[in-house]
């Protein structure tokens, strides 16, 4: 009973999901150790961000229950259909925000001051769509945390580079979540939810998801330069380009059939992509 309650709580806030975030946060933790963070400071950035990530999540599923239940796409998501209840997802995130605030802790002075922050993101943002199309701007500030936390985890202070990567990050986030907000624009526009593909059109909309994956590129560049990172790093943000063109190949305004790979499937890869060049970069 116990593993299938962990089963259903990990297909309802999507384990596998951290895959967008870790890359960036290891990329980030590598880069402000200008080689190989040590071994310590890559398990409590990794248990932080497992976390946060997750703790947000378990709350979003909550704070979101009845909307999703109105929603034919998300109405047998496992709270509005019965598989888990809202106490049982509030129990989780309240052991995840737990785990950040231990990994906070075991790190340094500055992450602990920043955890009000951090708690504050991570709630906050699930309640924007109620009354702002820039729900994805604010996702994507929220998880923005994880390659910025991760470079403070690493050397206790703000610094401008991380702060640009933390842009890249952002913006990548909301411009993917733009596009899968287009599954829902006519149920957005019923029950008076905002988006930016609800408030302003797909077409427009899938033009500013792009523009932000362009800009997104290029503050990626400008880091590259930053951080006097070699050639094969920038292989990597050429890798990356790619794939995100690809990505905004295959959606259309008369055609979103492909609107989920876009989002998920295709951007699961981006940032492991990019960590493996930088991996590759920094052993040769």
């Amino acid at each position: 009973m116990v593993f299938k309650k962990i089963r259903y709580i990990g297909e309802a806030i999507m384990f596998r999901h951290s895959i967008f975030s870790l890359p960036f946060a290891y990329i980030a933790a590598f880069a402000a150790s200008e080689g190989a963070p040590k071994l310590y400071q890559l398990f409590w950035v990794t248990l932080a961000l497992f976390g946060a990530r997750n703790a947000a999540n378990a709350l979003n599923r909550v704070i979101d229950a009845a909307i999703d239940g109105k929603n034919p796409r998300t109405r047998e998501r496992h709270v509005p259909a019965g598989i888990l209840s809202k106490k049982e997802l509030m129990a989780f995130s309240g052991f995840c925000l737990s785990l950040l605030v231990l990994a906070a802790f075991k790190l340094n002075s500055l992450c602990v001051k920043l955890l009000p922050l951090a708690g504050f993101l991570l709630i906050f943002y699930s309640y924007t769509k109620r009354f702002t199309w820039a729900c994805h701007l604010f996702l994507g500030l929220a998880s923005s945390a994880a390659p910025v936390g991760s470079w403070i985890a690493v050397t206790g202070r703000i610094e401008f580079p991380a702060l640009v990567l933390g842009a890249v990050y952002g913006l990548w986030v909301a411009g993917f979540d733009i596009i899968y907000g287009t599954l829902d624009v006519c149920f957005d526009r019923k029950n008076g939810i905002h988006s930016i593909p609800a408030d302003f059109g797909i077409e427009r909309a899938l033009k500013i998801s792009r523009g932000f994956h362009f800009v997104s590129v290029l503050l990626l560049v400008w880091f590259w330069l930053l951080m006097h990172l070699g050639p094969l790093f920038f292989a990597g943000i050429i890798a990356v380009a790619l794939l995100l063109y690809y990505e905004h190949s295959i959606v259309s305004p008369t055609n979103l059939t492909h609107a989920k790979v876009a989002s998920y499937n295709v951007n699961e890869v981006v940032g492991i992509t990019l960590f493996l060049f930088m991996l590759m970069d920094i052993l040769t």
